[in-house]
């Protein structure tokens, strides 16, 4: 009797790299992540993690090299659909509120099957700041709040960039049960970092990248 094929790797990478003014930024790469595993990118400054998290995002072209999303090439409308992506700026509007801001987000990019902008507010601890102008809260709250976003986003791969920064330690394990909880549903993670807090208890793969000299 044939063994089924194994599935294919939620993301794949082969031979990625990426240069600026010819001057290389890191790579090539070879990874894999699979559904309910995390990817944690070590680093030091320079060494080019948020560079290849743009480049896994589509928001940076790739100078070589393939990204592939369960198995097939990771075309704009397919990483539309299947990333979430949490960089060092909060993407947020200044002049909404807290819950307009979720609720603007979910009406762009969809929303997690049964989970909705007020619960998720509650979950990443912003219960009662749901009227509150985004400009008017702090980096911490802003960063809760684009930890709401991606809990109610429906894409199976989280890109995470620094998600650690600017957060006290009950924000820090708040993104370790987020980590959690999204790979017990089959969703896979790529962390950058280059701090303490990066080891979040899920299956996790580890990538380090040197700065390029």
């Amino acid at each position: 009797m044939t063994e089924p094929l194994p599935a294919p790797a939620l993301l794949s990478a082969r031979g990625l790299a990426f240069a600026r003014n010819e001057q290389p930024v890191f790579g090539p790469l070879d990874f894999d992540v699979d559904a309910g595993e995390a990817l944690l990118v070590q680093g030091g400054n320079g060494a080019g993690k948020t560079t290849l998290l743009r480049v896994l995002a589509g928001l940076l072209p790739a100078g070589t090299g393939q990204v592939a999303i369960e198995g097939r090439a990771a075309e704009p409308e397919l990483r539309a659909r299947a990333i979430a992506f949490l960089g060092h700026l909060p993407a947020l509007k200044a002049d909404l509120t807290a819950l307009e801001n979720l609720r603007f987000l979910c009406g762009l990019h969809g929303r997690r099957r049964g989970q909705l902008p007020a619960a998720a507010m509650s979950i990443v601890g912003l219960a009662g700041h749901e009227d509150t102008p985004a400009r008017q809260l702090s980096a911490g709250q802003r960063k809760r709040l684009s930890l709401a976003r991606m809990w109610l986003s429906p894409a199976p791969l989280w890109l995470l960039d620094e998600p650690y920064a600017n957060l006290d330690l009950e924000g820090l394990e708040l993104v370790n049960r987020m980590v959690q909880a999204h790979l017990r549903a089959g969703g896979a993670a790529v962390i950058t970092t280059h701090g303490a807090y990066a080891a979040p208890p899920v299956r996790t793969r580890l990538l380090e990248l040197e700065r390029a000299a």
